[in-house]
């Protein structure tokens, strides 16, 4: 069974370095709770962590599908509880794209693919959470 492991070291107040893939990334709080701004807050990282996920999934099997993209980008809003722990119920990913004919049934294929069978920080997510997405072609 694969693992992997995240070091996240205190540095101050509610500073955290934490080295991910031998990467550094300040975590902080705002200033309201003690923090300074440094950097960005944990539970926003679990959004970039699913965009990223299903993201590289998409470009790689349009990729193999030869879609030709001229902008990528994805969007993940996230609920949360009003009450503590504060925790996400649910996440909405938009998937935004660019490019000259591009095939509907091909990009919503290769989202069906990542969202289904190959993005684990989805699979892990739709354990605990409602998760829904949307296509967007942009001009």
């Amino acid at each position: 069974m694969a693992k992997e492991t995240v070091n996240v070291e205190w540095l101050e107040n509610m500073a955290f370095k934490a080295v991910i893939n031998g990467h550094e990334i300040v975590i902080d709080a705002g200033d309201k709770v003690g923090g300074e701004n440094r950097g960005p807050r944990p539970k926003p990282f679990m959004l970039a962590s699913l965009a990223g996920c299903t993201g590289m999934d998409v470009v790689s099997i349009l990729k193999k599908m030869r879609v030709k993209l001229d902008y990528f980008n994805v969007v993940v809003e996230g609920e949360l509880t009003e009450e503590h722990p504060k925790h996400f119920i649910k996440m909405h990913v938009i998937y935004e794209f660019k490019g000259k004919d591009l095939p509907i049934e091909k990009l919503q294929k290769a989202i069906d693919l990542s969202e289904e069978r190959y993005c684990g920080v989805s699979a892990t997510y739709k354990e605990t959470m409602e998760m829904t997405s949307e296509i967007r072609i942009l001009n």
